[in-house]
């Protein structure tokens, strides 16, 4: 069963809407931010990330977005053009807005955190009219992403994203990527949550993003199976539910539920595990493969990118990932 468009006329197999930024990762691992001198440069945001890890597999892919007219902004379309990514739909912003900073904090493989600098940031002042109807006509995929919902007229554009991809048959992915510090409160947060995902085919997410979808239903009891259940009313036809290392779990709109584990990585930190997962994920549905071998795909990918120092460079090609997979198997065996 195909869970994505398989449009064979279209151009593009998968196009992001939203958020490009700047990582800027702790050189100095197991140490606090407080005592880290020096960071590394990369470009981010989940969006962007997913999108590397589509094109470094293989599929042909896009961005819709905005950037700042200075030297970062710069950096960050010039490295998606190196990795293969149609820019045409980026815009340079001229209000004289900045790009987002993530700096990374890593002070042991489990104890990561992420100071955003998000203030007038250029990612989210994209207008609707900024919005090309012939470019998502020509993808299978879009995917949006939480974050580019939390302000106008960011929020206003990717609705207008959504309703050119319903209008052209374009499979919409939702990954939540939700950042608290973006939002004003969890009311807000929670209504265009559920109204971007009203119209989404796949919806990804982690436990917590989904309870925090869930904060203005009032309910006496939660789970898995009944959050999956709602979207199915909807547009889903997927829902994926991770839970870090316990591995995630993904429904079907047939009822079928499917699991999948996570694979053993000598872990350097925790950020970049759900943009690689995604990206490793989608690119099995667009393979045409079942979902559990879908999720055993994406999990082999967030292993190889929690392993290393960065996000978008680590992500793998699809050779990288089933030599991966291939290896770890092999090692369960002896």
């Amino acid at each position: 069963m195909s869970y994505l468009s398989t449009h064979a006329d279209r151009s593009l197999d998968f196009i992001a809407i939203g958020r490009l930024c700047i990582d800027l990762n702790a050189n100095e691992i197991n140490r606090p931010m407080e005592e880290t001198v020096t960071f590394t440069k990369y470009v981010g945001g989940s969006p962007a990330n997913i999108t590397i890890g589509m094109a470094r597999m293989g599929l042909k892919a896009g961005f819709i977005g905005k950037v700042a007219d200075d030297q970062m902004g710069r950096f960050i379309v010039s490295y998606l053009e190196r990795n293969q990514i149609n820019t045409d739909e980026i815009v340079t912003d001229h209000t004289g807005a900045v790009t987002g900073l993530a700096f990374t904090e890593i002070k042991s493989p489990t104890d990561c955190s992420i100071l955003m600098y998000r203030d007038n940031v250029a990612d989210l002042l994209l207008r609707p009219e900024e919005v090309s109807e012939a470019y998502i006509a020509s993808a299978k995929v879009l995917l949006i992403s939480g974050t580019a919902l939390a302000q106008s007229p960011s929020r206003e554009a990717v609705f207008v994203a959504l309703d050119f991809a319903k209008k052209h048959g374009v499979s919409i992915v939702f990954d939540l990527d939700y950042r608290p510090y973006t939002w004003t409160s969890k009311e807000e947060t929670a209504t265009y949550y559920n109204l971007a995902a009203e119209k989404c085919d796949i919806i990804i997410g982690t436990r917590e993003e989904f309870d925090m979808m869930e904060a203005l239903e009032r309910r006496t009891e939660s789970s898995d199976a009944l959050t999956a259940a709602k979207w199915f009313g909807y547009s889903a036809r997927l829902v994926i539910i991770k839970h870090g290392k316990a591995g995630s779990i993904a429904y079907t709109h047939d009822g079928l539920s499917h699991t999948a584990a996570s694979f053993p990585a000598k872990v350097v930190k925790t950020f970049g595990a759900g943009d690689s997962y995604a990206a490793g994920f989608l690119y099995g549905l667009m393979q045409n493969w079942t979902v559990e071998k879908s999720m055993e795909f994406g999990s082999g990918a967030a292993s190889i990118v929690v392993s290393s120092h960065s996000c978008s460079d680590a992500m793998p090609t699809a050779s990288e990932v089933e030599s991966y997979i291939t290896r770890c198997k092999f090692e369960e065996m002896k």
